[in-house]
């Protein structure tokens, strides 16, 4: 065994030393990785990033109150009635008299994007003075709150760097609408961000929704007092809601862009990958061709064909390597917090996120060019050992 080993470690430095001679050839294969593992890993960031996006806008300590039935907030309905008696539900935290509720409007309206002036959906959300109290993660950064009954309104960061006039100080024109923007907005990254937000109440009046609302937030004492909010709720028979936390709301609002994106994504690297695996192909079968007189040299001395094979698989798996490392590079330092937005077609408007290049993509990236090294080096590796030793030796 000990003898195999030294063989095999013997034959393997000898490859990995020449690859320097085949500098071109072995390039080939590199660069068909790396450039696999770009568009694979830069397209799941995007699902990563939207993920991450809509996953921060929720917290296991809020939860959502929607008509029953309601996939998501275009399709719901909460009248002030009902709105009103969900305030009285128990597990809500609550300041004095004041429950950390928020009885909430939303609707679509269009702005041109920054980058290409094209019109996009941007969710407009009605609100409540008890909205900071209760989206307890948002937080004034520019300007100042909104007052309510004017058309004053405040702007996530995100929306403001991807649509038109949403600085502090411009004015958004919506049909006969005109709404001045008074502040900007954090959210911790999450899809709020997206959101203009302004008063519940003028909005209603704005749009002709009389009493009505999509959904009322509650502000939980805690994370285990939610089973006992939604039993009050739904046992009641005043009401026909639906209670969910946040976090559930979010994730089912991303599950299906995200999942959409990942097959994508999949797909087109799969595709990719076969170019790349007949690349590394090639690459290893010239590598074998310009050494078979070297390979049957330690053949005829003695070094067993397995060697060979281990040796050839080796330095493909290296090669891999290089192309996994340089493409991960090459995709973490290009999208990597790159801001863009996109449709979420649940409510049919955008939502503005960063690409994220995870560590785990990385590994996933660098795991896949190691299978398209080991597959790419398999048959080259297997015509190595079964060199003709006579026939190679007669070439020297």
């Amino acid at each position: 065994m000990l003898h195999w080993i030294g063989q095999t470690l013997a034959v393997t430095a000898l490859n990995l030393r020449t690859i320097p001679q085949r500098v071109g050839s072995s390039g080939v294969a590199i660069v068909g990785i790396a450039g696999v593992v770009v568009v694979l890993v830069s397209v799941l960031s995007i699902a990563t990033g939207f993920t991450a996006a809509m996953g921060e806008a929720g917290s296991p300590a809020r939860a959502l109150v929607m008509r029953s039935g309601a996939d998501s907030e275009m399709t719901s309905g909460v009248s002030g009635a009902e709105a009103d008696l969900i305030r009285q539900a128990p597990g809500i935290r609550r300041d004095g008299q004041t429950a950390a509720t928020s009885a909430e409007l939303y609707v679509i309206i269009d702005l041109p994007k920054i980058s290409t002036g094209t019109a996009a959906n941007v969710p407009m959300r009605g609100i409540e003075p008890t909205t900071m109290i209760t989206r307890d993660n948002a937080s004034i950064v520019e300007g100042r709150m909104l007052t309510f009954g004017t058309n004053e309104v405040v702007v996530g960061r995100a929306a403001s760097g991807q649509f038109a006039n949403l600085t502090v100080g411009s004015r958004i024109m919506s049909g006969q609408n005109a709404w001045e923007v008074v502040g900007l907005f954090e959210a911790d990254g999450g899809a709020n961000e997206t959101e203009i937000w302004c008063d519940a109440r003028v909005l209603q009046g704005a749009y002709r929704r009389g009493n009505t609302y999509q959904l009322v937030m509650a502000r939980l004492d805690a994370s285990d007092s939610f089973d006992a909010f939604r039993d009050w709720l739904t046992a009641n028979p005043q009401l026909n809601v639906q209670v969910r936390r946040e976090t559930e709301y979010y994730a089912q609002q991303s599950r299906a862009l995200s999942s959409l994106i990942r097959t994508v994504g999949f797909g087109i690297a799969a595709l990719m990958g076969i170019g790349a695996v007949f690349g590394a192909i090639l690459t290893m079968y010239t590598a074998v061709s310009t050494r078979s007189r070297e390979i049957a040299t330690l053949r005829a001395l003695g070094f067993d064909a397995s060697s060979v094979v281990v040796s050839v698989l080796v330095e493909s798996l290296a090669l891999a390597a290089l192309g996994g490392l340089a493409g991960g590079l090459i995709a973490y330092g290009a999208f990597n917090g790159y801001q863009t937005s996109t449709m979420n077609f649940q409510t049919f408007s955008q939502v503005a996120f960063a690409f994220r290049v995870t560590p785990q993509l990385l590994v996933l990236g660098l795991v896949y060019a190691l299978i398209m090294g080991f597959i790419g080096g398999v048959f080259p590796a297997i015509r190595a050992a079964r060199l003709p030793i006579p026939t190679a030796l007669r070439q020297l």
